[in-house]
């Protein structure tokens, strides 16, 4: 851990209630490792006065705030940018969440547009997901530099479920079936050269509307593309423990803006159920 997060993290934990309490020790932000992003509006609006309290109780554990659905296109634009600037104040980046992929049946216009938009709204991180559509690779690479050179940043989205993303019941992705994983580790390899953020691994086919967890394709992604580059959907307590039990707490993973703190005493080593309690621990010697 680089010596002034560690500074910025001892600062923090000073300013925390009950301060004797040890915690794990976490690298400060703007965090590599061990992030966390957490769902804005969808299952529930949210406005400034709703996420204020959100950051100003748990904004030290939160680094990226992401949008589902499009919510925001239904928002006014006031709105949206009073979210977008409460983030900054904390120093909590914005995701669009993966919306592009209906703008992408608009026509290329319709993209140009919504990434200039983006750019507008004062948003970071432009996902480029395709768990409805099939775009080629290349095009999709093609869209990862446009948004690079705009000055936001990639967040490439893969998986091996095709029809991901729309809550879909088992039985229907079932049909659709699974594809190669090696195929998707190859892409977002191809994605990470051409200068994605970071690698967002789709949890249905996974963990999500399945039978049987597919925990070799997660540990698949890991180990071709490490923890730094990868995170992992994983709104569902079951799923979250999961990863940290098996992946530490320095493991990105993305959740509900209403599970922040359930994840963050379990990255913390403070909480948790008998298969985790007291078995989460860092080490910065």
């Amino acid at each position: 851990m680089p010596e002034k997060n560690i500074g910025k993290q001892e600062r923090t934990m000073k300013g925390r209630a009950f301060p004797f309490l040890p915690l794990n020790i976490r690298e400060g932000k703007p965090r590599t490792h061990g992030v966390t992003e957490i769902r804005g509006p969808y299952y529930a609006p949210m406005g400034k006065r709703y996420l204020e309290d959100v950051l100003e109780t748990m904004g030290d554990y939160i680094d990226i705030l992401k949008f589902a659905g499009g919510s925001f296109s239904l928002m006014p634009r006031k709105a949206v940018m009073e979210l977008t600037d409460l983030c900054h104040r904390f120093e909590v980046k914005v995701d669009t969440g993966g919306f592009i992929e209906h703008v992408l049946t608009l026509g290329s216009k319709a993209v140009e547009e919504y990434i200039e938009e983006c750019k507008r709204l004062a948003f970071d991180i432009v996902e480029i997901s395709s768990g409805f559509i099939s775009v080629p690779a290349d095009d999709l690479l093609r869209l990862t530099e446009k948004v690079r050179k705009a000055g936001l940043k990639p967040k490439v989205e893969v998986g091996i479920q095709f029809g991901a993303g729309g809550a879909s019941t088992v039985e229907e992705l079932e049909a659709e079936g699974t594809g190669d994983p090696e195929w998707a580790i190859q892409r977002a390899k191809r994605y990470l050269d051409a200068g994605a953020h970071m690698i967002m691994v789709e949890s249905e086919g996974i963990t999500e509307s399945v039978r049987t967890w597919r925990t070799d394709v997660i540990s698949k992604f890991i180990r071709e593309l490490g923890l730094e580059k990868t995170m992992f959907e994983a709104a569902d307590p079951d799923v979250f423990r999961w990863y940290i039990k098996n992946y530490g707490p320095e493991v990105n993973l993305f959740v509900d803006h209403s599970q922040i703190v359930q994840i963050e005493c379990l990255r913390s080593g403070i909480w948790g159920t008998k298969d985790v309690w007291g078995r989460v621990l860092t080490y910065k010697g």
